[in-house]
């Protein structure tokens, strides 16, 4: 079996964007099992996110 890459910056309460999205605004992570992160975003709701296919970036980092 593969092993998932480690994402343990994903914790749940955790505030990301999509650099990818950015019209989705500003999410919180709901959950985080292995790779599937469940955000919920201001402008587009719930998504489940795979991390081995989209970048996601903590808040603390963007100069907004």
């Amino acid at each position: 079996m593969a092993k998932d890459n480690n994402f343990v910056e994903f914790t749940p309460g955790t505030i990301v964007f999509c650099p990818s999205h950015l019209n989705w605004g500003l999410g919180q992570i709901q959950s985080c099992i292995g790779n599937k992160v469940t955000i919920n975003f201001e402008e587009c709701g719930k998504k489940v996110i795979d991390l081995n296919h989209v970048e996601l970036i903590k808040k603390e980092n963007v100069n907004r």
